[in-house]
């Protein structure tokens, strides 16, 4: 019991309740993600492909939030874990109203599926609120793009200082980008790119030929944590996320952060 009780209060310092699982690399990503949410200090924010809302969950503990998921089953999941925390929507992030704004616009491992991750960047930039800011997570390294790519419908992965010139385009200010998973991010990279080329040679997830759009809708299952597995995960993962802090410019995926200048 006392062993469970210090994984439940590593995943969940706030003390509110054990926080819904993320995957190693998830858990990785937090710890990146988590200290660029509490500077900016955002009222509202909208997370654009939450997936299950494991990261709308632990954004709910600080805003009002907005969460986007277009794969139905992810939908269910979240919906379910944020039921009174935050809005839950169905659909494409053009499903919302036109013209809502927030402080924060999320996106993470979101814009790689996207084909046209300009005209994507684009339209995020409205919802940004002007003084606002956009926070992101891609893949990075063109050259290490492999099967669990292929798998869950990545058309790309991003090289260093790609992404901030294509927010500079989108009208974004002040941009910053700093790697995240090394040495950790490597290794399980190896697995999913394994464990993926067996699907692919099989068909796919459901043992037929999917498109990207169908993997695209599905990658926020891949690969997700039991819930026992979930709850040791921040304390196994601690130790690597605290040496990738001695590394920013290595990893195998980058958080950006730009703002939207104020109005004048």
């Amino acid at each position: 019991m006392a062993l469970a009780a210090r994984f439940r209060q590593a995943d969940d310092p706030t003390g509110g309740g054990r926080m819904p699982p993320l995957t190693p690399m998830g858990t990785l990503r937090w710890h990146v993600v988590e200290p660029l949410v509490d500077h900016v200090a955002p009222r509202t924010v909208l997370e654009i492909g939450c997936g299950q809302g494991a990261v709308a969950t632990r954004l709910s503990r600080r805003a009002q939030v907005t969460a986007v998921e277009l794969d139905e089953s992810s939908h269910a999941v979240s919906a379910a874990r944020l039921e009174g925390a935050a809005e839950v929507v169905h659909g494409a992030v053009d499903t919302l109203a036109p013209g809502r704004q927030w402080d924060l616009v999320c996106a993470f491992e979101v814009l790689e599926h996207i084909e046209d991750d300009d005209a994507a960047l684009d339209a995020w930039f409205a919802m940004v609120r002007p003084g606002g800011h956009l926070l992101l997570s891609v893949p990075v390294h063109q050259r290490r793009f492999g099967p669990a790519d292929e798998l869950v419908g990545h058309y790309r992965r991003y090289d260093r200082g790609q992404l901030g010139e294509k927010l500079h385009t989108a009208g974004f200010v002040d941009v910053s980008e700093r790697l995240y998973g090394w040495p950790l991010g490597y290794a399980l990279e190896q697995v999913r790119n394994a464990v993926s080329a067996r699907r692919l040679a099989r068909g796919g997830s459901t043992g037929e030929s999917l498109t990207k759009e169908d993997r695209t809708m599905t990658s926020g299952r891949f690969l997700q944590p039991s819930a026992v597995i979930g709850t040791a995960m921040p304390v196994v993962v601690r130790p690597f996320a605290w040496l990738q802090m001695l590394f920013p410019s290595r990893g195998t995926g980058a958080v950006v952060l730009a703002r939207r200048r104020q109005a004048s």
